[in-house]
């Protein structure tokens, strides 16, 4: 694809072909009406039910449910290649849409609130005893989860919640640790269904409490311009460095991810502009396409919505969300310090211009066309820090999205405007509402047989094996079996988050690999906290980690560049993501609000991550001041690990060991300068 001739049309056929969320069908007008008042009416409720009313908890959760699995057999086709297009209209269709969806559409909405419309006595008597009714609307409920979520997000994750329900049903014959005593099948109904611990649970009730009014501020805080004010001031403020639109794609993409959570959606919005541009200056497609895909990874873990996982872990650790929030800051910076200083490198390696005076925007010219679309941001974070609720927040930060939209001159909110910008906001939950239910289904398994300790204990117990082994070898040796069988675990579980973050969406990833996780890492004596962000880390990493980097391969369908070779560009470049976990499971200061913080330790560990991820850069760039052999690549490489490693001895002994290689660099560069 030619990087100038991308149309609108193009970015959305980019976005619905590597992100199944966004892979909705094309249906006629009348069925298309229909749709639009399900969406408007689904953020009208949200808004009011947080807002305004006080709804029964699992009465909020089942009007969510009812919402999502009614929309999701109109948007979804039951195949991918009906998505984008009507297919022919026949005694079985209605513009484009069967009359079997239009059915299991009627039928998601009965059975998801079933439940939620029993009377409160009917239903504390029947919890533990479900009738045959209960059941047989629980088995619908059940399979009709799993076939919207295989219809919005893909194969993966309901056969995920197959097995574990498999798992639950034949425990007797399960091997070794994993063996339990087992489910009947109204038994398992009972619980997935007749409880909070499944479908109603945890991960349905923050994306109908939380999730839904966080989206939806970032569709229309997006609509009155603050996406692009955010763009804008990128450009301005980085443009002219060497190597500058590689520099936006960085800055641009962090401000965005604080009103977005999707990668595949970041990377489309902003690389549109920066890829292009990149490639202009000199980047080649691969590394212009890997540069943005990283960077928009990053709006996944940058405050103030962190995906849906900030609100995840409110309700898992019950801790204040500025606290998540505070936790979260210093590891994004990381992110992007690491992104910055190997594009740095790489523009001085190439020689490569900035942009042109005439190519960039005035920063006052900015402010003063866009100003106003701060305040609803401004308003949303003051809330959350002033320890607010994060849904009053949010719906405070919404009413000031409307009332800056209609005052604004520049990007009016008209009535019409407003409606899509409602529909789209509900629309863009629809697929995350489908996996947060069948997450549900996982989470219930593991509740109703412990096979979160059982398998935190295989962990444990086969980490300690090979620590054991390692700890007898040699130099080795110097380290205990307990440091090993930790440094072990975290390698075992950060590549479990990366194989499942690789078919399902980073929240349900992180929600399914935390409840083993957890009991695993609490048995060696890492605190929830800094277990919780460990697993996050290492799901979002999926999204450009090879053989399935979806946001890589969105990038790479911009900049028409390979896409695997794409995926392995931002994975290098995303490297200090895969490194910064480890730093703050060793030091936990890094995070803020850990136990035992102090000072010391995060400067100290601030600092020591900053060396680290920056010698590792240099070491993956192959430039200094001037490029460096292969032998000084790898040594540079591993002095970085020393830097990341916690403790003022060994930050010493890297910055004594890396010295050499600096004076021997700067020296070559000064001649290099002579002579030219």
């Amino acid at each position: 694809m030619a990087d100038d001739k991308l149309r609108p049309e193009d970015l959305t056929r980019i976005e619905r072909e590597f992100d199944p969320e966004s892979a909705f069908r094309a249906t006629g007008k009348h069925i298309g009406m229909v749709i639009t008042a399900g969406l408007v009416a689904m953020s009208i409720y949200h808004f009011y039910a947080s807002g305004f009313a006080l709804i029964q908890e699992l009465t909020h959760r089942g009007i969510h449910l009812s919402f999502v699995l009614g929309l999701v057999f109109l948007l979804f086709s039951w195949r991918k290649s009906l998505s984008t297009e009507v297919a022919p209209v026949a005694w079985y269709r209605f513009e484009g849409v069967a009359l079997m969806d239009i059915v299991l559409s009627i039928l998601g909405v009965v059975a998801a609130m079933y439940l939620p419309l029993l009377p409160s006595a009917a239903l504390a008597q029947r919890v533990g005893n479900p009738s045959p009714g209960d059941v047989f609307m629980g088995s619908a409920l059940l399979l009709l989860t799993l076939e919207a979520t295989r219809r919005s997000v893909g194969i993966t994750l309901p056969l995920i919640a197959v097995g574990f329900m498999i798992f639950a049903l034949f425990g007797p014959w399960m091997p070794g640790a994993l063996k339990h005593g087992g489910a009947s099948w109204s038994g398992l109904i009972n619980h997935l269904y007749m409880t909070n611990q499944g479908i109603y649970g945890i991960a349905i009730g923050v994306m109908a409490k939380y999730v839904f009014l966080f989206i939806l501020f970032g569709v229309l805080a997006t609509r009155i311009g603050l996406g692009q004010l955010f763009i804008d001031l990128a450009m301005a403020l980085a443009g002219r460095y060497a190597g500058g639109p590689a520099k936006v794609a960085i800055f641009s993409s962090a401000f965005m991810g604080t009103i977005s959570g999707s990668s595949i959606a970041n990377t489309v919005t902003t690389g549109a502009l920066t890829i292009p541009a990149m490639k202009r200056v000199g980047y080649s497609a691969r590394f212009a396409a890997a540069v943005e895909a990283t960077s928009s990874t990053g709006g996944q873990i940058t405050p103030p919505i962190l995906g849906a996982a900030a609100f995840i872990m409110v309700e898992y650790l019950e801790l204040p969300l500025r606290d998540i929030l505070a936790a979260a800051l210093l590891p994004a910076l990381l992110h992007y310090f690491g992104i910055f200083i190997m594009v740095h490198l790489e523009a001085k390696r190439l020689g490569l211009r900035g942009l042109r005076a005439d190519e960039l925007p005035r920063t006052a010219h900015v402010l003063r066309q866009n100003w106003m679309s701060i305040f609803p941001l401004a308003i949303l974070v003051y809330f959350i820090l002033s320890g607010r609720t994060p849904d009053f927040a949010a719906v405070y930060g919404i009413i000031a999205c409307v009332v800056i939209g209609f005052l604004n001159p520049l990007n009016r909110l008209t009535l019409s405007d407003l409606i899509a910008a409602l529909a789209n906001g509900a629309r863009n939950t629809i697929a995350v509402g489908a996996a947060a239910a069948a997450v549900g289904i996982v989470v219930g398994v593991v509740t109703l047989t412990g096979v979160g300790f059982r398998l935190g204990y295989v962990v444990v117990q086969t980490a300690t094996d090979v620590g054991t082994l390692l700890s007898e070898f040699g130099p080795l040796a110097y380290f205990t079996v307990d440091q090993w069988a930790l440094f072990v675990s975290l390698i075992l579980i950060a590549f479990s988050c990366i194989i499942m973050g690789a078919g399902i969406p980073t929240t349900a990833t992180y929600i399914i690999l935390v409840a083993v996780a957890a009991p695993a890492l609490a048995q060696l004596g890492v605190e929830p906290l800094v277990a919780h962000f460990f697993v996050f880390y290492y799901g979002v990493l999926a999204d450009i980690t090879p053989p399935v980097a979806l946001a890589a391969y969105a990038a790479a369908g911009i900049a028409g560049s390979n896409p695997f070779e794409t995926g392995n560009t931002a994975f290098r470049l995303g490297i200090a993501k895969a490194l910064v976990p480890f730093v703050f499971v060793y030091s936990p200061s890094l995070l803020l609000m850990a136990d035992g913080f102090t000072w010391s330790a995060f400067v100290l560990t601030l600092l020591g991550a900053m060396l680290g991820i920056a010698s590792i850069g240099a070491a993956f760039s192959g430039y200094i001041f001037t490029m460096m052999s292969k032998p000084e690549r790898w040594y540079v490489g591993l002095v970085g690990l020393l830097f990341v490693a916690p403790g003022l001895s060994t930050m010493a002994i890297g910055v004594v060991a890396i010295s050499p290689v600096l004076v021997s660099q700067w020296q070559r560069s000064r001649r290099v300068a002579r002579r030219g």
